[in-house]
């Protein structure tokens, strides 16, 4: 097995994705020290979630891009609530002005882009015939042994 893949007690897997996020209307506010302390945050947070690791990280004026590895035993809607939420908290707490510009304390756009990373599909669909072309072939071999 490659070092791509990944163990859980009862699975392997490699499953990577590309996440974008925006703050509400798109404003401008990941500049300097609020980027530095997002990018800081964002580590921090995953850090925390057991078998998710940050790839890539790039944060933008007006939104953020993640490229992470994360277990299958997380599901990715409940892994952005509980980063979107955090990090919500954090940036409030720290820059008061924040909470002006974002009244209601609602700093995110509901919800957010995301796109595996991996194999292509042409990829897969080639492996799976192939696969089911090498069962047949040795059926046909176990066949010829039993006659």
């Amino acid at each position: 097995m490659s070092k791509r893949f990944r163990r859980l007690s009862h699975s392997i897997y490699e499953c990577k994705y590309h996440i974008v996020f925006c703050p509400k209307y798109r404003f401008r506010i990941f500049a300097d020290e609020i980027a530095e302390y997002t990018r800081q945050q964002v580590y921090q947070l995953l850090r925390q979630k057991e078998d998710v690791e940050v790839l890539e990280l790039n944060i933008q004026p007006d939104h953020i891009h993640v490229v992470m590895s994360v277990a299958p035993k997380y599901a990715l809607s409940s892994l952005m609530g509980y980063l979107k939420g955090k990090l919500a908290i954090r940036l409030f707490e720290r820059y008061e002005r924040l909470g002006r510009k974002y009244w209601g304390r609602h700093l995110w756009c509901r919800g957010y882009c995301v796109s595996t990373v991996g194999i292509d599909e042409t990829m897969i669909r080639k492996y799976v015939r192939w696969q089911e072309q090498k069962e047949r072939d040795i059926e046909q071999q176990q066949g010829k042994l039993l006659d």
